[in-house]
């Protein structure tokens, strides 16, 4: 099975998609990676959901790919007397430590961390945004606020702080078990939440030990302040546009996906956008045009990948869902402009051997007729520096690492394809070939470029090219390897 696009496209696994035959339609329809929001659903059920997508896998012949999305820190207020309470604009409304019912005046934020952050000036948002209040004066367990933005306040409503870096590590107790849990389970990636500086993600590096690869959620002002640290310590990022919505004036969301992007991009490291791609589809077997017209935008700045959350988790069109992704990437992907967007944005990357091997891969394959790019890679960074280059052919990643394999899925353009460990780059050559023909890129009379390391199967080690015939015939009846 392979894909007709680059981008990938990621499904959130929930009540609507929980049994084989619906996971496996998703994977048909077009759902290359599949996300496990550890927020919903307990241990059983995140291990239910992974074991299926694994059969799947072994029945289809394809690695698939698995994100687990650890919840994060929630910060959240308390109760009132009635369940809710109405604060006007310009009304005193204060948070305090107090357990007591709130009312209109008042109510518990049983976080002492925000307290201790809190500055005059600064701004409470609760429910999404949708309540807005300044901070007119603070203490160690109190905040005094003018009400900007008023409306009704209920029951446990989130808490956002934008003003400030608050101190509180990303990962919760329950993050640490569902770490540990889904790290043994086998997922491939984890996607980490309330990222604020590069300290949680090497907490969270140092808590996988190498078991998965570690994607942060950029969701804070202070994730994007402190994104060039983040993003070296990351192996990959999320744009999370819906928390990033609300502590950042919405105005601003476009430049920083954007910006975030292209930086991604330039460390040949993957991007994920994500949040309310196609909401409407959560009720709706068809998208509005706006929504439509967003996943292209993403696709034509050239992510990795494009996200689906309750649409595919908990709405009633869950493989429509999938489908109007799939088309829109094909539809986009096939635009001249399309190309001449990826074209402009490539920068010259060249500071290592691999680098010049890769570069040198895609130039051949747009200068010639090359069908696909074929890289052996044992930890995969060569897949990635290819896929970085936004090559006109196809990527196959060929590697003898399972969990390398499943990683791959995440990035652009890359087919992943799990081989035999071989020793000799003539036997590689035939790997790559029979991998390509196999997977419908190419045919008996037609070339692919092979890049891979000597030695073989040592991380790090690209240093060799070569364009090969895909007649078997002809690659057996040359002298040497």
């Amino acid at each position: 099975m392979r894909r007709h696009r680059n981008v990938k496209i990621v499904a959130t696994l929930g009540p609507a998609s929980d049994d084989y035959d619906t996971i496996r339609a998703l994977f048909e329809a077009g759902a290359d990676v599949f996300r496990l929001n550890m927020s919903h659903g307990d241990h059983d059920d995140i291990r239910a959901r992974h074991n299926i997508i694994r059969d799947i896998e072994r029945d289809t012949g394809r690695p698939i790919c698995i994100l687990a999305d650890l919840q994060g820190p929630k910060l959240r207020c308390g109760v009132f007397e009635n369940d809710e309470a109405e604060i006007e604009v310009g009304a005193p409304f204060r948070f305090d430590l107090d357990d007591t019912p709130g009312d209109a005046t008042r109510v518990q934020l049983p976080h002492k961390e925000i307290f201790d952050a809190l500055k005059p000036g600064g701004h409470l948002l609760v429910n999404d945004g949708k309540l807005r209040l300044k901070v007119e004066k603070c203490g160690a367990d109190f905040a005094d606020c003018t009400v900007i933005t008023g409306g009704t306040i209920s029951n446990r409503k989130g808490v956002n702080v934008p003003d400030v870096v608050l101190p509180l590590a990303a990962l919760s107790e329950k993050d640490r078990k569902d770490l540990e849990f889904v790290c043994e389970l086998g997922v491939d990636w984890l996607a980490l939440s309330f990222v604020q500086r590069r300290a949680d993600v090497d907490e969270a590096r140092e808590l996988a030990r190498g078991r998965a690869a570690v994607l942060s959620k950029i969701e804070k002002p202070a994730a994007v302040e402190a994104f060039d640290e983040i993003l070296a310590a990351s192996d990959g990022i999320m744009v999370a546009r819906g928390d990033l919505g609300v502590e950042c004036p919405v105005q601003s969301v476009p430049p920083i996906q954007k910006r975030l992007t292209r930086k991604c991009r330039a460390a040949a490291k993957p991007v994920i956008v994500a949040t309310q791609m196609l909401e409407s589809m959560i009720d709706s077997p068809m998208p509005t045009r706006a929504e439509v017209s967003d996943v292209a935008t993403a696709i034509y700045e050239g992510v990795d990948a494009i996200m689906l959350s309750a649409e595919s988790a908990a709405g009633s069109f869950p493989l429509e869902a999938v489908g109007t992704m799939n088309d829109v990437a094909i539809s986009v992907e096939s635009d001249q402009t399309y190309r001449e967007i990826i074209e402009a944005s490539r920068a010259s990357h060249l500071t290592t051997t691999a680098d010049g091997i890769v570069a040198a891969a895609r130039e051949i394959a747009e200068t010639t007729n090359v069908k696909a790019i074929c890289c052996f890679s044992h930890s995969g960074s060569t897949g990635l520096k290819v896929s970085r280059e936004r090559p006109r052919v196809p990527i196959i990643v060929l590697t003898p690492v399972a969990e390398t394999a499943r990683r791959m899925v995440l990035s652009w353009g890359i087919h992943s394809v799990q081989t035999q460990s071989v020793e000799r780059f003539k036997f590689a050559v035939v790997s790559a070939v029979r991998a390509a023909k196999a997977a419908g890129f190419a045919e008996t009379t037609d070339q692919v470029v092979v890049t891979a390391g000597i030695p073989f199967n040592v991380a790090g080690s690209t240093n060799i090219l070569r364009v090969a015939p895909c007649d078997e015939r002809l690659i057996f009846g040359t002298e040497g390897d």
